[in-house]
């Protein structure tokens, strides 16, 4: 097979591990500060946070299109700074992954924080343990196994991403167009058996991230 086979392949995997990356990290974060706190407004935090699981994709790849685009702030802060617009490149494919699974993450990485018992991190505290030495000694052992979770789960949604990418970072070979875009083209001109192989990837694939959640999610002792 050519090299123009493996690229939506390649691209899929590098877009869907960079994203996942950024959203574990923020959506573990933001879980982290929410689970713990209460204030007026945090119902329109979390609402916000939510709404690309209900969101159809052409709303949300619409969304950014409006807040990436050259005719916004953050468009035109991107075009100065970089020389040239975020839209129909790599990074727009790697924000809008990011944007449809960070939900998965974030309610998942909740989850695990609320189910920690937080009378075992106030034990660590008056023995002497920094917040810093609780969190990551304490916090993160214990709600492990829903931030792995959380994290496959971000990857496939990431990995399968198909509206917002097409409408923000296009369908450019080689550049921007990942296993589900060439899915879509492949159909679009009667290629069948193109389509097929690429399905047949992303079937395999998710498979496997699905495996692993159930590996994670097992008990330790069994």
């Amino acid at each position: 097979m050519n090299t123009s086979f493996w690229s939506p392949i390649y691209l899929s995997l590098t877009v869907s591990f960079v994203a996942t990356v950024a959203v574990f990290i923020l959506g573990t974060m933001l879980a982290l500060v929410l689970s713990r706190v209460t204030f007026k407004g945090k119902m329109i935090i979390e609402t916000i946070v939510m709404l690309p699981i209900v969101l159809p994709p052409s709303v949300i790849g619409f969304m950014l299109i409006v807040l990436f685009g050259t005719n916004s702030s953050i468009g035109q802060l991107i075009t100065f700074v970089f020389g040239q617009s975020i839209l129909f490149t790599w990074w727009a494919a790697v924000i809008a992954a990011g944007v449809v699974a960070f939900p998965l993450m974030y309610n998942s990485a909740k989850l695990g924080f609320q189910q920690v018992d937080q009378q075992v991190e106030e034990a660590a505290r008056v023995d002497g343990a920094t917040e810093k030495r609780v969190f990551l000694y304490v916090t993160l052992p214990l709600a492990k196994h829903a931030l792995f979770t959380g994290g496959i789960l971000s990857l496939a949604r990431a990995f399968g991403e198909f509206g917002a990418t097409l409408m923000f970072a296009g369908n450019i070979p080689g550049k921007t167009q990942t296993i589900p875009t060439a899915i879509y083209v492949a159909m679009d001109s009667g290629d069948m058996s193109l389509a097929w192989l690429y399905v047949g990837v992303s079937i395999g694939c998710s498979v496997i991230m699905l495996a692993l959640t159930y590996v994670f999610q097992r008990p330790e002792h069994s």
